[in-house]
């Protein structure tokens, strides 16, 4: 009979090691890591407010540093400079444009004049990381807030510089330079798994600028511009993440 019991014994031990082992296993997954990382971004924006006014339908590019602790909170600082075609001033260069319609070079020809919209936005944020599954702490809903600093402006470009007044800091009367204060907001999914590979984080960003012109006159209106801009872009956010480091929790033993 003790033979018998020390057998069960022994085979009811060796039955509930799978189980203690799995359980070791949860245990782990359920708890979050701390990890340092680095990301390239890419987003797809449309402007509003006084932006709209100026620029059409923009894309940023840009690298960003964020450290997420083993509790979820997040704190990121991002660069992200604005590309844009579609300039919607209509009294861009009108008073250099003769009766015809158009602007001519020195050489009395009609100019081939190009206009962009450049810029960039740089945003200190913090956030918090919602996980939607026990078995993976890392992942889930993410939201950020943050300020920073934003500027833009009008980038002029003529084919030959064969425009005098459209050379050099000429076109600073003409290119609306602008910046001020910004503040950014961020919602939408992170995920961070197992591998360097799969992680990555996307959803939408509002942005906000409180801008002026910078420039002491426009030369095409012939005044200065102090009113104060209300510049917003909404966009869709992409970023890939690279982790630099991770501190993964301390693994829980059976003796």
């Amino acid at each position: 009979m003790k033979m018998k019991n020390l057998q069960f014994t022994i085979l009811f031990v060796l039955s509930c090691f799978p189980a203690l082992l799995w359980a070791q296993a949860d245990t782990v997954q359920q708890k979050a890591d701390a990890v340092w990382g680095i990301y390239p971004s890419f987003s797809y924006q449309w402007p509003g407010g006084d932006m709209a006014d100026r620029f059409g339908q923009s894309s940023t590019i840009g690298p960003g540093f964020f450290h997420k602790t083993a509790s979820n909170w997040i704190f990121n600082a991002d660069l992200n400079f604005i590309f844009g075609n579609t300039i919607n001033e209509d009294s861009l260069i009108t008073n250099l444009i003769n009766d015809d319609g158009f602007v001519t070079n020195d050489e009395g020809l009609i100019a081939d004049i190009t206009f962009f919209e450049r810029g960039f936005y740089t945003t200190a944020r913090v956030g918090k990381l919602i996980p939607l599954s026990k078995k993976n702490r890392n992942s889930g809903i993410v939201i950020m807030a943050g300020a920073g600093y934003m500027q833009h402006k009008i980038k002029i470009e003529v084919k030959q510089n064969l425009v005098a007044s459209l050379d050099g800091d000429y076109k600073k009367g003409y290119d609306r330079f602008s910046d001020g204060f910004s503040t950014a907001q961020f919602i939408g999914y992170m995920h961070i798994g197992r591998t360097r590979l799969a992680n990555f984080f996307v959803g939408l960003e509002f942005a906000q600028a409180w801008t002026k012109n910078r420039r002491s006159m426009n030369f095409d209106t012939m005044r200065r511009d102090d009113s104060q801009r209300l510049d917003l872009l909404t966009g869709i956010r992409v970023a890939w993440i690279i982790p630099l480091s991770r501190r993964q929790p301390d693994p829980f033993y059976f003796f």
